[in-house]
């Protein structure tokens, strides 16, 4: 497996780095760690600014500076036997740069912290990371937790959830953590405004017995799904919930302390983005814990990039 950590020595980023080091990988697991400077040309610029200080060359050879001892902690805390592990200092914009090494290098998985910090802004969950799940030719996982407890699957029977499923069937650093499948059946009642009392009565019966269909599909399919889980010798308990997907979904995720929600997305065609609004963007901006976007792997040819990267400088 290749996994590509991206890293800015924030506190984030080091729950990040501390999360992978104790996970079970597999021997042969190969980590590429990569820190995102803004080019030299980028770091001062800004529409209200003056041209670059005479400072520079000093506060660019800094940035260099933290950057190496970043990586340099990350390579030592992620090196075991069986691992292969290596550094790189990437330059443009952050996540630009990050989408474009991970499409390069074959990542299987990108791993980086919900926010950070960066030279002059600070990385926050909806500027780099968010663009990075957009973007990525492979899974993100977004760490929040040092550690996972248990998964949870949220199961909606699209083709972006049976991604998840095989993720989870086949990824053997996930094999061993129980999994609650949670499915939700959307039951909310029809609005009444405009409605005679006999009208909305007739529709309110109709609707009651869709929303029991709804019921009765929707906990078959996390049956169904927790069963095949089982079957490949995972613990899986399914569960059926009602209202809004994403609400309900974070609100079971808060009920299991350092559970890793993992969903699947729908996108597709051009830049295969997460829908603004959808359930798995919502979950990723508001999960109390980690979350795993499981998307379909694009590192082939025709793979979407956000912008030009700049360069690259690799070390051991």
């Amino acid at each position: 497996m290749r996994v590509l950590f991206a890293t800015d020595g924030s506190r984030s980023a080091d729950r990040a780095r501390d999360l992978l080091a104790h996970l079970p990988w597999p021997d042969g697991t190969s980590f590429s760690v990569v820190y995102a400077l803004e080019a030299r040309g980028e770091l001062f610029s800004a529409p209200w600014m003056s041209p670059a200080p005479p400072e520079l060359d000093s506060v660019e050879a800094e940035l260099l500076r933290h950057a190496d001892v970043t990586l340099d902690d990350a390579v030592r805390t992620l090196e075991r036997p069986g691992r292969s592990v290596e550094r790189l200092t990437l330059r443009g914009r952050p996540a630009s740069a990050i989408v474009e090494e991970a499409r390069a290098w074959k990542a299987d998985l990108v791993v980086l912290g919900n926010r950070g910090h960066g030279p002059i802004a600070s990385m926050v969950l909806g500027s780099v990371s968010t663009e990075v799940v957009d973007h990525a030719p492979c899974p993100v996982l977004v760490v929040r937790d040092a550690a996972i407890d248990s998964i949870v699957f949220a199961e909606d029977g699209s083709p972006g959830a049976e991604r998840v499923a095989r993720a989870l069937r086949s990824w053997p650093v996930l094999q061993g953590l129980p999994i609650d499948v949670v499915s939700v059946a959307e039951t909310s009642m029809p609005w009444s405004a405009g409605m005679t009392a006999g009208l909305y009565e007739e529709v309110a019966a109709t609707y009651a017995r869709d929303v029991e269909l709804a019921r009765e599909s929707t906990l078959a399919l996390a049956d169904r799904s927790a069963a095949a889980l089982r079957s490949g010798g995972m613990t899986a308990v399914p569960h059926l919930l009602e209202g809004d997907p994403a609400d309900r979904i974070v609100e079971f995720a808060l009920s299991r302390p350092r559970s890793l929600v993992v969903v699947g997305t729908r996108g597709h065609g051009g830049l295969a983005r997460l829908i603004l609004g959808s359930v798995a963007r919502n979950v990723l901006l508001h999960a109390p814990g980690s979350v795993l976007i499981v998307r379909e792997w694009r590192n082939g040819a025709g793979a979407e990039t956000p912008a030009s990267v700049g360069t690259a400088s690799r070390g051991a």
